[in-house]
């Protein structure tokens, strides 16, 4: 009988078939003069059934994770609902793990019950259980629905340099390196070469690395985390980001509930479906929180703030926001617009006769996951806010050059790939949704 090669998820189509498969031992169990053990592959897993007494004396050498290479005949497993299963004829071991594992990652519960800093410390190891690598396959789903919807936009995939010569934003969150004797910093954001690259091609985006010298140790903070980026000319006002982005997010969860259902199950997660997001000033929404929800913020000096006062939202006023909107409006997204200009960076597009930005957040489930706006493309008026707050112009003469020979009317906005895998999964901690996370304590694996 010819064998066919598959993978674990193809199992069920290939059923009858002589099959080989490859991949790492995930558990395995021996009842006298027969064994059963579950083989784990990228694609899922898939039991093997052992009754041979040649093979079965070579399952003594196996121990969890090790690498193998099986074969054998496809059949269904005769208890009700029962799902393909390999009846092992060939056991081809290709390398015996040195050690003992130290924590068991065959089963979800123990994985569950380790600490943050055990799930972190043995990564290379904690992210072969199934439960965690969903984290990821679903996280590259996104990346992909992201990069697919632009391109379908007349969006232009850029990579912009992370080594800079100055910060897009200033201030403490900036790495310092040395660079050939020259100070030099790791990027914040990709901001100014977006900016740059609409003068080239109109839309552009990517997804890429970005670090902020942040003091945080928090579950909702990362020092170094993946954002998705766009942004594009010829706009009206920043409404045009916002429509373009409620049609991505569309797309983007109709892609992760076609692809990644399996995955999506595990974390037992619900995927929104998106058609308008509502939309709230952020004074609009102080007042929300401060009148109906009792929430009250204060100032340094622990002042009470008015709603008129407010120039951003803490965790907490947040997560009310996200809960206000989810009852009265059934929308698990919610878009607060106009923030203060003085908090917000030098080339944000005031509105009109205000002290207020042109800018966004897009909160979901309780947590910021996307920052945007309008940016200003007039080359006086961006010297202006330059100067206005202490910048020295020299220093940004590379990135004023696409200004000073003219750029559209223009703006983007930035999504945090692990933030928004966290709210989707409903994870406790976004170091959780990164592969190997850099926060002010943790510089390894």
């Amino acid at each position: 009988m010819e064998t066919v090669e598959i993978q674990a998820s193809q199992a069920e189509a290939a059923i009858g078939s002589h099959a080989r498969l490859r991949g790492h031992v995930y558990a395995m169990r021996r009842l006298g003069n027969l064994a059963f053990i579950v083989l784990r592959d990228p694609t899922g897993t898939i039991q093997l059934v052992v009754e041979d007494p040649k093979l079965l004396e070579a399952t003594s050498l196996l121990t969890a994770e090790t690498p193998i290479v099986v074969s054998g005949k496809l059949v269904r497993n005769r208890k009700p609902g029962g799902k393909a299963e390999l009846q092992l004829q060939e056991l081809a071991i290709l390398s015996t793990p040195g050690n003992t594992l130290p924590v068991e990652i065959g089963k979800d519960q123990r994985i569950e019950a380790l600490s943050l800093a055990s799930m972190l410390d043995y990564r290379p190891l904690t992210l072969r259980n199934e439960r965690t690598r969903a984290i990821f396959k679903i996280e590259a789903a996104l990346c992909a629905a992201f990069r697919h919807f632009l391109s379908q936009n007349r969006f232009t995939e850029i990579h912009s340099p992370k080594i800079v010569s100055t910060g897009t934003e200033g201030g403490a969150q900036l790495f310092k390196l040395d660079y050939f004797g020259r100070p030099a910093f790791l990027a914040q954001s990709p901001q100014f070469y977006k900016q740059i690259m609409v003068g080239v091609f109109e839309r552009v985006f990517e997804i890429g690395p970005v670090y902020r010298a942040e003091e945080h140790d928090t579950s909702r903070h990362l020092n170094e985390y993946v954002s998705m980026d766009l942004e594009f000319g010829f706009i009206s006002s920043e409404q045009d980001i916002i429509d373009l982005q409620v049609g991505l997010l569309a797309h983007m969860f109709e892609h992760l509930q076609a692809t990644c259902s399996r995955e999506l199950a595990m974390h037992g997660a619900t995927v929104p479906t998106v058609t308008a997001i509502p939309q709230v000033t952020l004074e609009e929404a102080a007042r929300t929180l401060i009148d109906r929800l009792g929430w009250q913020p204060t100032d340094a000096a622990g002042r009470k703030l008015a709603a008129s006062e407010v120039e951003d939202l803490d965790p907490d006023g947040e997560r009310l926001l996200c809960q206000y909107f989810g009852k009265t409006e059934n929308s698990e997204l919610v878009y607060v617009t106009h923030y203060p200009l003085k908090v917000r960076p030098f080339y944000a597009m005031p509105l009109a006769e205000t002290t207020l930005s042109r800018s966004f957040d897009l909160l979901f489930r309780g947590l910021e996951i996307t920052t945007g706006g309008q940016r200003i493309h007039d080359y006086d008026q961006l010297i202006g806010n330059m100067t206005g707050r202490g910048l020295v112009v020299d220093n940004f003469s590379d990135y004023l050059q696409c200004f000073r020979y003219g750029m559209p009317p223009h703006g983007g906005l930035a999504i945090g790939l692990e933030r928004l895998a966290k709210q989707l999964l409903g994870l406790p901690n976004v170091k959780l949704a990164a592969l190997f996370p850099r926060d002010r304590n943790r510089l390894s694996p």
